[in-house]
């Protein structure tokens, strides 16, 4: 006989539902919540609640009418789902069976919420017991939408639709795992396919939702059904239903990406329909949707060439597409000046620190791209894909639950993106679809319109700089004025059109660049100080690009530019401040030495430390001060000695505390770790500051801070990727700058040294970032070796181990091996002769390498190391002596001739000797090299 509840305790659980909803009486509120936390030791509670949840009516045993029933039965769904979420794997079999047994009966309910509270329970249960905990589930669901004998209302069957959306949402990559030799999703796709045909408009919308789930990881069951899927997306294509229209664009956009060439045949038909849905009125998600498939298709390699013919058609709707809908107008109106009120916390973005390559030369691809409104938004592959859908990472009590409107991806940011990229394609055919808008807006009386043509202007810059270029000096004064338009909207889009076409102005011949450049610049730099705060951050934004393409042609407008940005410090909120350490590095870093100027120095810092001596260590903008500093000190040189001491204490005061806070962290369970940013941005400033002064400053800093080698260490030995990397920059500039100090503290630091240069963990691991910490280390190792030379002596059997399984290992970067084998050569410089009984193995690995390197003094450096190791043990080089020879007769000149290269040239005339005594006829030998080498080998070194 199936469990039933007890009518008392019943009754009682009912009551306390309801009252813990009531809205009126806080004490009978208080009184439920007590009783349901007592109630939850009871071994039925999850019986009782499944069992309220799922009786539509009151029963017998509660005296309760249907409003407060509803209530009660509301609370129940909440907390059965919690129990489940928390304690499922606990339960006992019997109450997992009957809360199974019933919840169904949730998805029948009248009322859109039960039927809703229903599928979050059920959804719950798969999460937390497995697809295959409730195998039936997903035959059961499939039955009850399809069901088309008229037991199950349309109701049911949209119940049941929403709650097999939500399995698949949160279950994507497990439906598709074979369980007993059956994959559950090689089922469901079909059923899916098949419910798209659904007399319910909301059915076909959620079956569609679903299927969409699935699409981009191109699994084997969407594969094997794609002609089917297409099938049905054309019937689709038509119907009446907008929401079904939605699942439809997305679902080509998803196809677009994981299969292009089915759609390719079929392009006018789906250029027809895209055009079409993105032109929906007051359906701004539907045309959103259909703008996406533009820029999907445009960013393809496959596609893209495809919609050239039909770009009179995409273009003027991507332009229509741009201008501020009615309500944005609407709310856009009352914008005003709002420079003297504080932001609020939320209003400011999560800030992190870039990650510095330090001695690596190769880059990763970290791009960015930039959107309408002038600032940056992470790429599509950077978001977590792990989330479900609809699922949003990150703190859900926020009070601003849906955040900036303007910082929203919408259908005039994403139209404005397309419309970019196919200018990147197309280029002059994509300017002349554009010039007639252009024309007929660009001076339009309605602000929309002319924000939107500029908008339009400036995302073609890239793509059409060729073809507008000869309208630029019509078009930039024009730019200029609509700089002083009354609407802040347009003030700001001007400001970001200009930095676009900025590098145009920039490199103009110097009449010419006074007439376009110095006004676009002057024009920037006066809206920095707008008295609309969203105005000064795309004026900012804008004129950190502006500094980007000009580069060094800034470095005789310095002046101007720095008073202009002591005068934002004084100006600007916490928001704005963030993009203004971008401008201030931005600039430090192109222009460098030209800021080292004493009227400049004055201004610029007091500016600086004004705000440093505001942040706290622990705010998040510690984090762009800090790199902002590290550029402003590498600028500045040994005039930033006055303000160094300072600097200097606090970042070791802030490694220090984080340390600490970090080893708190991993004691005790559930101590919130600090943010590794500050180490990462404290550690480079560091660097920065010991390159930066004079040596015998950075000695004497360096000598005042009796920690700082041991908080180095424990960097070194840092989980953190990113903080090692930065602690290994750190150690090297160290044995440039402040070997002496550093020489004491050599033997502990050398042994993690070693200890870290390991690149089979990180095959292991698969992470990139760990390659950067190993090259930094082969940098530091060989900066070390310069200078501890025979003191590198204990060290060099595990070094070479080390160093000699780099040069070895095919799967590294190119430049970890360049870096390895530069260390190498260097160890040799202090201890040739313990490498010497080694050469034959390791001479080839290294010449290899060494070859990619260019000749710089390191390159120099490691070829000397390498010779002293060839003269410990000359008859090793059998086998390589040609190649080594034939690497030698295509040096750089003007390096071996040069002062660089001077211990190169005498240690190789050495070798050159020694061989010459060994090899009976050398100029034969030397006839093993090709003609022009043998040539050049012997008029550079006069053999």
């Amino acid at each position: 006989m199936a469990w039933q509840p007890q009518e008392e305790p019943l009754r009682q659980l009912a009551q306390c539902l309801r009252d813990s909803l009531s809205g009126y009486d806080q004490k009978a509120r208080e009184n439920a919540a007590t009783m349901l936390k007592s109630a939850t030791s009871s071994p039925d509670i999850d019986k009782y609640l499944a069992y309220v949840f799922s009786s539509s009516q009151p029963p017998a045993a509660v005296n309760m009418d249907a409003a407060h029933y509803f209530q009660a039965r509301a609370a129940a769904a909440v907390m059965l789902k919690n129990d489940v979420k928390n304690a499922y794997k606990a339960m006992p079999d019997s109450t997992k069976d009957y809360i199974r047994s019933v919840i169904l009966l949730g998805l029948q309910d009248p009322t859109s919420q039960i039927r809703g509270y229903a599928g979050n329970v059920i959804t719950e249960i798969v999460r937390q017991g497995g697809i295959m905990g409730w195998p039936q589930i997903l035959s059961d669901l499939i039955s009850m939408v399809s069901s088309a004998d008229g037991n199950v209302s349309t109701q049911a069957q949209e119940g049941a639709m929403s709650a097999l959306l939500k399995i698949c949402e949160d279950n994507r990559k497990a439906l598709d795992k074979q369980y007993q030799g059956q994959k559950p999703l090689n089922f469901i796709f079909p059923k899916l396919l098949e419910l798209t045909t659904s007399p319910h408009a909301r059915v076909r919308a959620d079956a569609l939702a679903s299927i969409n789930v699935f699409v981009p990881e191109k699994p084997q069951a969407v594969i094997s059904n794609i002609d089917a899927l297409l099938q049905q997306l054309s019937q689709l294509a038509s119907d009446p239903s907008e929401d079904v229209r939605k699942h439809v664009c997305r679902a080509f956009v998803h196809i677009a990406d994981i299969a292009p060439q089915k759609i390719i045949p079929h392009i006018e038909g789906l250029v027809e329909f895209m055009v079409t849905q993105q032109r929906t009125r007051n359906n701004a998600e539907l045309a959103l949707d259909a703008a996406e498939f533009w820029l999907c298709a445009a960013e393809d390699e496959k596609m893209r060439e495809h919609l050239g013919p039909y770009l009179p058609k995409i273009v003027p709707v991507l332009l229509a597409s741009m201008v501020y809908s009615d309500d944005e107008i609407l709310r856009l109106e009352g914008e005003e000046e709002d420079y003297e009120v504080e932001d609020r916390e939320q209003d400011i973005k999560p800030t992190f620190a870039s990650s510095k390559a330090g001695r690596l030369t190769t880059n990763a691809n970290g791009e960015t791209t930039t959107n309408a409104n002038g600032t940056t938004v992470p790429s599509a592959e950077s978001i977590d894909d792990d989330l479900s859908d609809g699922e949003i990472d990150g703190d859900e009590d926020d009070e601003d639950e849906f955040g900036d409107p303007e910082d929203q991806w919408n259908l005039r940011k994403c139209s404005a993106a397309a419309l970019d990229v196919l200018a990147s394609v197309f280029h002059e055919a994509v300017f002349q679809a554009t010039l007639p808008y252009l024309t007929d807006n660009l001076n339009h009386a309605e602000w929309a319109n002319r924000e939107s043509a500029v908008l339009a202007l400036g995302a073609i810059a890239d793509g059409c700089m060729t073809v507008v270029e000869p309208h630029l000096p019509m078009l930039t004064p024009y730019l200029i004025t609509l700089l002083q338009d009354p609407k802040p909207v347009v003030r700001q889009i001007t400001c970001w059109s200009l930095g676009r076409y900025s590098g145009w102005a920039s490199h103009l011949p110097k009449s010419e660049k006074d007439k376009f450049f110095v006004p676009v610049m002057e024009g920037i730099l006066v809206k920095m100080l707008d008295g609309n705060k969203r105005v000064q951050e795309a004026a900012a934004s804008a004129f950190a690009n502006l500094e980007e393409k000009a580069n060094t042609e800034l470095t005789e407008y310095c002046a101007v530019i720095v008073r202009q940005f002591v005068q934002c410090f004084a100006m600007y909120k916490d928001r704005n401040m963030f993009i203004l350490y971008d401008c201030v590095q931005t600039l430090a870093e192109h222009v460098g030495p030209a800021l080292a100027r004493e009227e400049l120095v004055t201004i610029l810092m007091p500016a600086l430390l004004q705000r440093w001596n505001k942040v706290s260590d622990q705010s998040r903008e510690m984090f762009p001060l800090l790199e902002c500093l590290s550029y402003v000190a590498t600028a500045l040189g040994d005039m930033f000695t006055p303000y160094a001491a300072g600097i200097f204490a606090r970042c070791i005061k802030i490694i220090h505390r984080n340390l600490e806070d970090g080893a708190m962290a991993a004691e005790i369970n559930g101590f919130e770790p600090p943010d590794k940013d500050f180490l990462v941005t404290s550690l480079d400033l560091l660097s920065a500051i010991i390159q930066a002064l004079a040596d015998a400053n950075s000695a004497q800093l360096v000598a005042g801070a009796p920690t700082f080698f041991q908080l180095l260490a424990v960097c070194m030995r840092d989980q953190n990727n990113d903080v090692r990397q930065s602690a290994y920059a750190l150690l090297g500039d160290c044995a440039i700058y402040v070997f002496e100090q550093l020489q004491s503290g050599l033997p502990t630091i050398l042994e993690i040294l070693i200890e870290q240069l390991e690149v089979s963990q990180i095959h292991l691991d698969g992470e990139e970032t760990g390659y950067s910490v190993i090259n930094n280390a082969c940098w530091s190792v060989g900066e070390i070796s310069m200078r501890h030379k025979e003191g590198m002596q204990p060290y060099v059997e595990r070094l070479l181990q080390k160093l000699g399984t780099i040069l070895f290992d095919e799967r590294v970067p190119e430049s970890l091996n360049e870096n390895a084998a530069i260390a190498l050569g260097r160890l040799g410089l202090g201890c040739g002769q313990s490498l010497a009984v080694h050469l034959a193995q390791i001479a080839p690995a290294f010449l290899r390498a060494i070859k990619k390197v260019q000749w710089t003094d390191e390159k120099c450096h490691a070829l000397t190391g390498f010779m002293l190791t060839v003269l410990a043990n000359p008859g090793a080089m059998e086998q390589s002596l040609l190649e080594f020879f034939s690497d030698m007769a295509m040096a750089d000149r003007n390096v071996v001739r040069g002062f660089a290269g001077q211990q190169v040239q005498e240690t190789f005339q050495k070798v050159i000797q020694q061989y010459k005594s060994m090899i009976p006829n050398f100029d034969a030998f030397l006839g093993g090299l090709p003609a022009d080498q043998q040539a050049r080998f012997r008029e550079l070194y006069s053999i």
